[in-house]
């Protein structure tokens, strides 16, 4: 998993209220268990037309937010079904931050095993950064996970609060599969001793 350090990006503003997993990658694209492709149909229903086309309204089809890699959402993002496409997508396309002033439980968790960082704050740092957001390409944040703190554009700093695990986790670009490779040197070590104790096993 790649480290999570500290980010300069452009926040695209989406401040709709329980946007669930279903509207982050809808249902047909889940027949996949790669992590990779899934970027192309994030927001898929909001993104696109009926016939396919572009929905040029939609704010990751804007052209300062095509690259945005910070999404600052409404309350109660990722509610829904328990769906781990939902991070994958957002990391395929190339979001790395969310912030909201809540999150359901489960997609939280999952942010934190794929390389996402999701930031509670205060609904009047919400209003300030959707504030922020909507500055189109200029829309650019600063996220610092080891201060824990949000530097905006004009210079005004938000501290976030977060889990200590999680956050060492992240610095270290540590899932479930490296914490377990950190034991190694244990792992192996027991497994000696007991071929030596337990030679039948």
């Amino acid at each position: 998993m790649e480290k999570f350090t500290k980010l300069t990006g452009v926040a695209a503003p989406l401040p709709l209220v329980n946007i669930d997993t279903d509207m982050i990658i809808p249902k047909q694209f889940l027949k996949t268990i790669k992590r990779t492709g899934l970027g192309t149909a994030l927001f898929h229903e909001m993104r696109t037309h009926e016939d396919g086309s572009e929905n040029a309204e939609f704010v990751l089809n804007k052209p300062g937010y095509r690259e945005a890699q910070i999404l600052v959402a409404g309350d109660n993002f990722g509610c829904g079904s328990s769906r781990e496409h939902a991070p994958w997508a957002l990391l395929d396309f190339g979001i790395r931050v969310v912030i909201s002033t809540s999150f359901a439980d489960i997609f939280y968790n999952n942010c934190f095993k794929n390389g996402i960082l999701p930031i509670v704050v205060s609904e009047a740092a919400l209003e300030k950064l959707l504030d922020d957001a909507n500055r189109g390409a200029n829309a650019t944040l600063t996220v610092d996970l080891e201060v824990q703190k949000i530097h905006g554009p004009d210079g005004g700093e938000i501290s976030f609060e977060i889990d200590e695990f999680r956050k060492h986790c992240l610095l270290n670009g540590l899932d479930d599969i490296g914490l377990t490779l950190e034991k190694t040197a244990h792992i192996d070590a027991h497994e000696e001793e007991k071929a030596k104790t337990h030679p039948w096993h």
